[in-house]
């Protein structure tokens, strides 16, 4: 027989154990919904900062020094001047008359002049002044020496001879007085144009100061300077690169050396006289068979005279060429990429090549500083 015992309990247990089912489905329910919450709440939150991207940085190299080619070329070695274009038959026209004022001037620059014809003049007043006078006081004399002569066989010898010394003197004074006198008047000295005129009336004008220049346009050449130890360098017969600006550049010859003249203390613009203007012979002359019609006087030029010229010359860059103590070498590029020293013997140098006598051939790769 079995019995089965119920307690005060049990229809609440059975209550209790139905309900913790539900319980636990509305905890997970809950457990969801905070897990939602927390995930949502996440998106709140600042966002982390991303990696930059440091591919597209390069880091530095190394510095190379530059390659060159080992080529050939023709090199040449030249001195440079400047100058100007001037005419074969040309003239600065001066006075030698020292410390007068200008008169008159009766010319302009551009004219034309013919032979003979006046072109500026002095006041020599004073010195008119004196000629008169001593012209008057000569006659006087003449009159003198007459008598004189009449009683030559009476005087002593000595003193006659004394007396004609005297009026002989005074004949020479006044023939130096007219020759002053046409000093002051300038004219010209053969037919051409008036290029450049330096005074104006009125002006103190002391001797050798430059009044004008007179040339003919017809003759010109090419006129040059170059410094004392360039020209110690240069010869009759070497060409020349004459570069004009507006004609480009034309290829003559020297055919004139300069002459040195001794320079006095004028200075030409009529604060000084005593030294003659320049003269073309005192300037480099350059013949350029083909000189362009469109040049003219005066058109300032620069000139290069070619002192030696190498064609196929083996050359390198000057920066390329190394030296230490009385040793002149090069360092050479191999085939693998490798560097090895070649001593060298070098010819002549320009601003920017050096030759190369012995030691590397046409090719060869070189390294620079």
């Amino acid at each position: 027989m079995s019995m089965k015992w119920w307690t005060a309990y049990s229809s609440e247990a059975a209550d209790t154990l139905k309900g913790g089912s539900a319980g636990r489905r509305a905890a997970g329910t809950l457990a969801v919904l905070m897990l939602s919450t927390a995930i949502a709440g996440c998106g709140l939150l600042p966002s982390e900062p991303q990696e930059e991207d440091l591919s597209a940085i390069q880091l530095p190299q190394i510095s190379k020094k530059p390659e060159y080619e080992v080529t050939t070329k023709t090199l040449e070695t030249k001195v440079s001047g400047s100058g100007r274009v001037l005419s074969t038959k040309e003239k600065t026209m001066y006075f030698t008359l020292d410390n007068k004022r200008l008169k008159k001037l009766y010319i302009q620059s551009g004219d034309q002049v013919k032979a003979g014809q006046p072109i500026a003049e002095l006041d020599v007043e004073d010195l008119r002044k004196q000629f008169r006078t001593q012209q008057l006081a000569l006659k006087k004399q003449e009159l003198t020496i007459k008598d004189l002569l009449r009683k030559k066989d009476e005087m002593d010898p000595i003193d006659f001879e004394t007396q004609m010394l005297g009026f002989e003197e005074q004949r020479q004074q006044l023939a130096d007085l007219e020759a002053d006198i046409a000093k002051a008047t300038l004219t010209a000295e053969f037919d051409g144009t008036v290029v450049s005129v330096s005074v104006q009336e009125g002006a103190s004008v002391k001797a050798y100061d430059p009044i004008c220049v007179i040339a003919d346009p017809s003759k010109l050449t090419v006129a040059a300077t170059l410094s004392k130890d360039d020209l110690a360098k240069v010869a009759l017969g070497m060409e020349v690169q004459v570069d004009i600006g507006n004609v480009g550049q034309l290829q003559g010859k020297i055919k004139q050396l300069p002459v040195e003249k001794e320079n006095g203390n004028g200075n030409g613009n009529g604060n000084g006289g005593g030294t003659p203007p320049p003269t073309l012979d005192q300037y480099l002359l350059v013949d350029v068979p083909k000189l362009p019609k469109t040049v003219q006087r005066g058109t300032p030029l620069s000139v290069s005279v070619i002192l030696d010229r190498r064609k196929d010359a083996v050359v390198i860059p000057l920066s390329a060429l190394r030296s230490i103590g009385g040793r002149t070498y090069v360092q050479v590029v191999e085939a693998d990429g490798t560097k090895r020293e070649v001593d060298v013997e070098v010819g002549q140098q320009t601003s920017t090549d050096a030759e190369i006598l012995q030691g590397l051939t046409p090719g060869q790769k070189v390294v620079g500083r």
